[in-house]
């Protein structure tokens, strides 16, 4: 876990002065870190009865694609607005820095399908919250949320429903 959170590079003032941003392109170029994570994630999750996994725009997908394929999945995009070329659910959400809206294709999970959310951070917990939403809005069940970076501070996860958290790294 030290050498992936050794990866994680600080990049402060950005996207606006006073925040410290957790840039992980660094792990990103480190296949050894980046697979370490895919199979981090897919070990803490085994045991769970997950049939979907769920990633939003954009870096979502960076570690829910490969997660799909390793657990043998389907992967759901969550996009944002606009995105997505057929029926959509849409739900609008206050972020760290103003307003987002997240779409899912209204046919992408059937009713009572398990769902993995996958992020690559968890802050406030709005982007995560609008998803569990989304999914629950098109009947799925949200068993686990799983998150490569917390920022504990920001106090991200008692917004999210109890005990379906579970973070590789906190900060």
């Amino acid at each position: 876990m030290e050498l992936i959170k050794a990866l994680i590079r600080d990049v402060p003032d950005f996207p606006k002065p006073g925040i410290v941003f957790k840039d992980i392109t660094p792990m990103l170029k480190d296949p050894a870190a980046f697979a370490r994570v895919i199979e981090l994630i897919k070990d803490r999750v085994a045991g769970k009865d997950i049939e979907a996994i769920v990633g939003m725009e954009s870096r979502g997908f960076i570690f829910g694609a490969p997660l799909a394929l390793a657990m043998e999945l389907p992967f759901i995009p969550v996009r944002k607005v606009g995105k997505l070329p057929a029926d959509t659910e849409k739900v609008s959400y206050s972020l760290e820095y103003g307003e987002a809206t997240l779409e899912i294709h209204k046919d992408a999970l059937r009713p009572g399908q398990k769902v993995l959310i996958v992020d690559d951070l968890l802050a406030t917990g709005g982007t995560a919250l609008a998803t569990i939403e989304l999914v629950e809005r098109l009947g799925g069940v949200v068993v686990s949320c799983s998150f490569v970076i917390e920022l504990s501070f920001l106090d991200g996860a008692k917004n999210l429903p109890d005990g379906i958290v579970d973070s590789l790294i906190t900060f």
